[in-house]
């Protein structure tokens, strides 16, 4: 036992270190840009294009923030706008789906996952989310009610107290990520010494076969579907290496996951803005099932006929 959680704390460690060297420069930039005028100049840039998924300008503002940023900014700016309650369903549904981008793409990129698949899935499922919900939901024109968050920013002035809320900011993100990441992976490598993953795996060899994984995939998907893409990257990372996770299965995983993951926290981040939640949960749910099964059965076909073009070759 004693073996074991030594091992699990220095892979904690090493984890927390590998993804600690993307999340803090993104966190710290991000986080002073904030102050600055591009974030908002970005969001002017794309409001014109808000009418097509049926949005109002104004709502660029929290789509910007939260994906450039986190769930917890993009809502803060939501509460600080007049908006409809169909508004605000549709922009939860679609930071649901794309939020924390610099973030989660480049733990995502360590995986080995292509960065056009992680922005094609996340981006364009927002999108086509929200353009479907705008053209087929007639009602929610009443304006939104909001629960019990508080809207207001945090203050901050001068350019070197921006600099240091920056700071402190990033290493709060380290601190969260090393007390989330170390005990995971102490416990994941317990399970493993005691045989009790091989059979975590069986219990899940169904779901992940119909999804068209292998078995080996069943603890990433369970990781990122409880506590996250980001910090279920850090299981996947070492899976990849220790489990022989193929990049195939590791792909169909990402794409299942930035579909749908952090399933309790992202869905009851939800509830202060008044929405039912429970639509957002299922459309996350049923959306990065069937995704993940029609790009499984195309990339099977592909492999099938690639091999078969081979063969004639020879």
């Amino acid at each position: 036992m004693v073996g074991s959680i030594k091992k699990g704390l220095f892979v904690g460690l090493k984890t927390t270190w590998t993804l600690g060297k993307i999340i803090f420069p993104i966190t710290l930039i991000v986080s002073i840009l904030q102050y600055t005028p591009i974030i908002h100049w970005f969001a002017k840039l794309i409001a014109p294009l808000m009418g097509f998924i049926g949005l109002s300008g104004d709502a660029a503002i929290p789509l910007v923030l939260g994906n450039c940023l986190n769930l917890y900014a993009g809502i803060g700016a939501i509460l600080s706008l007049d908006l409809t309650v169909k508004e605000v369903f549709i922009l939860a549904v679609m930071l649901s789906f794309s939020h924390n981008l610099f973030i989660e793409t480049g733990v995502a990129l360590k995986v080995g996952v292509k960065l056009w698949v992680i922005l094609a899935v996340r981006i364009g499922l927002a999108i086509v989310s929200a353009f479907f919900i705008s053209l087929l939901w007639q009602g929610g024109g009443e304006p939104a009610q909001y629960g019990f968050l508080s809207s207001k920013a945090e203050e901050v002035n001068g350019w070197m107290a921006i600099f240091m809320h920056g700071i402190e900011k990033a290493s709060f993100g380290i601190i969260q990520l090393a007390l989330i990441v170390i005990p995971v992976m102490i416990g994941m490598q317990i399970l493993k010494d005691l045989n009790w993953l091989v059979k975590f795996s069986n219990w899940m060899a169904p779901a992940t076969r119909i999804l068209g994984m292998k078995e080996n995939t069943s603890l990433t998907l369970a990781t990122g579907l409880l506590i996250g893409l980001a910090y279920g990257a850090g299981v996947m990372i070492q899976a990849v290496k220790e489990d022989g996770v193929s990049s195939k299965d590791a792909t169909l995983a990402f794409i299942f996951l930035v579909a749908c993951h952090a399933v309790i926290e992202d869905t009851l981040i939800f509830v202060p803005l008044g929405i039912n939640v429970l639509p957002l949960l299922l459309i996350r749910v049923c959306v990065a099932i069937l995704l993940t099964i029609i790009v499984a059965r195309i990339w099977n076909r592909a492999e099938i006929v690639s091999r078969k073009e081979a063969t004639y070759e020879h």
